[in-house]
C-alpha cells in the first residue's frame, strides 16, 4: 500500500499545508509557558529523570480516568493505559491483537493514519459500505460470513475525513455484530471531544471486546504526544509489553503537564476554544465555497469536498500546489480500489486570512473543472 499525500508529511517549503490538521490558537503557548512553570515549581522533577511504569504512573491514570469518565461513564483506572499519542495506542493494539495476514473491517474512507499501521504490520483492510453516512452493519455481517474477520475498525463520534457522527440504533447494531462474529472493536476517538453531546461509546456498549483510544493532539497540541487505550482486564498485560517494546513509558513531563491542564481547567479550556474556532472556520468555509457540497462536522477543522461525476482530483491538487495550496485527495483515505473524487482540507491553525484566500482558490479551480 504506497504512502501518499495525507500520510506523510510531505508539504513543500512556500505551501500553505491544507493537508493535516494541525490546530491551534494564540493562547496556547500561554498554556505551555504556565505549564511549564508549574512544572519547574513542583518537588518531583527528579523523578521525572527516571524510568516510569509502562503504561503510566498510577497516580495520573487515575485522574486522567477521572475526567475520561465525565464522557464515557466510570470504569476501572487500572484498564487505562497511558501511551505516546493517539496513534501509538492504534499501533500498540494491532501490534499486541492482531497477527499478519488477518483482516480488519473499516469504513470505506478512513483515517489515512490507521491504513499505515496496517501496512507496516501487514493487515489486510476490508471496506464496509455505508448506510445513512454510517457503517452498515447488515454488510459488516455479511463480510463476516464470507470471510473471517478478526477486528473492526471505526471512528463513530466525528470520523475522519467526514466529519460525521454515527447513531446510537447503529452502534448497538455494529456491536451485536461483533458479538455474534466475535471481533474486537477498535474504537478511535481522536476527534470526539469536537461533539458536546455524543451518543454512548462503544466501549460502554461492549467493554468486553472494544479498545477505546483518545489523545489530546488535536484539543490541546499536536507536539504533545500523549494518548490513551482503554482495554478490556485480560489484554492488559499484552499492551502493556507493547508499550514496553515501543516506547518503555511516555515521557513524564509530558504526562505530568497534561495532568496538570485537566487539573486546572486548562483542557476543559482548550477544548471549548477548539470547538468554538473550528465552528467559526465552518462558518468561514460556506461562505467561500457557497454552492459546492461540503460534508463536515459543525464544530471540526476539516471539511470533505466531493466532486461532480466528471471531476478528477488530481488535476485540481496539482493546479492548487501551482498556487501554493497543498490539499489532499480521496487517495489517502480510500480502502477501496475504486477511490472517490473529492478533496480533503484541513484549516485550524491557518490564518484567517490565509485561509479565506486559500478557500476562494478551491472555489475557482473546483468550478474551472467543471
Amino acid at each position: 500500500m504506497p504512502l501518499t499525500l495525507g500520510v506523510e508529511q510531505t508539504a513543500a517549503d512556500g505551501l500553505l499545508d491544507l493537508v493535516f490538521n494541525m490546530p491551534g490558537a494564540d493562547c496556547d503557548v500561554e498554556f505551555l509557558r504556565s505549564g511549564l512553570k508549574r512544572l519547574a515549581a513542583a518537588g518531583d522533577l527528579e523523578a521525572m529523570l527516571r524510568y516510569q511504569p509502562h503504561g503510566g504512573r498510577p497516580h495520573e491514570r487515575q485522574i486522567l480516568a477521572d475526567h475520561i469518565a465525565k464522557f464515557l461513564g466510570v470504569f476501572p483506572w487500572e484498564q487505562l493505559l497511558i501511551v505516546s499519542g493517539a496513534q501509538h495506542g492504534l499501533s500498540t493494539v494491532v501490534f499486541g491483537l492482531l497477527k499478519i495476514g488477518e483482516t480488519v473491517a473499516t469504513d470505506a474512507l478512513t483515517y489515512t493514519g490507521f491504513k499505515t499501521i496496517a501496512a507496516l504490520h501487514g493487515l489486510n483492510l476490508t471496506a464496509v459500505a455505508s448506510r445513512e453516512g454510517m457503517m452498515d452493519p447488515d454488510d459488516l455481517d455479511r463480510l463476516c460470513r464470507c470471510g473471517k474477520i478478526r477486528a473492526v475498525y471505526l471512528m463513530p463520534t466525528v470520523h475522519n475525513p467526514l466529519g460525521t457522527v454515527m447513531s446510537e440504533e447503529r452502534r448497538h447494531q455494529i456491536v451485536a455484530v461483533a458479538r455474534r462474529h466475535d471481533l474486537i472493536i477498535i474504537e478511535d476517538a481522536a476527534y470526539a471531544f469536537l461533539e458536546p453531546c455524543p451518543p454512548t461509546s462503544l466501549i460502554e456498549l461492549a467493554p468486553e471486546r472494544t479498545f477505546h483510544v483518545g489523545g489530546f493532539s488535536k484539543s490541546i497540541g499536536t507536539g504533545l504526544r500523549l494518548g490513551y487505550v482503554i482495554t478490556p482486564k485480560d489484554y492488559m498485560d499484552v499492551l502493556t509489553l507493547v508499550i514496553r517494546a515501543t516506547t518503555w513509558n511516555v515521557p513524564a513531563i509530558i504526562s505530568a503537564l497534561l495532568i496538570g491542564w485537566i487539573e486546572d481547567g486548562t483542557l476543559e479550556k482548550s477544548e471549548k476554544n477548539r470547538r468554538r474556532d473550528g465552528a467559526y472556520r465552518q462558518q468561514i468555509c460556506r461562505e467561500h465555497l457557497k454552492g459546492i457540497p461540503i460534508v463536515a462536522h459543525k464544530n471540526a477543522s476539516f471539511a470533505w469536498l466531493p466532486l461532480d461525476r466528471k471531476q478528477r482530483a488530481e488535476p485540481i491538487i496539482t493546479r492548487l500546489i501551482e498556487k501554493g495550496f497543498a490539499v489532499s485527495g480521496g487517495s489517502a483515505f480510500a480502502v477501496t480500489e475504486s477511490v472517490p473524487q473529492a478533496l480533503r482540507i484541513a484549516f485550524g491553525g491557518v490564518k484567517e486570512d490565509q485561509l479565506r484566500k486559500a478557500l476562494d482558490c478551491v472555489r475557482e479551480e473546483i468550478l474551472y473543472a467543471q
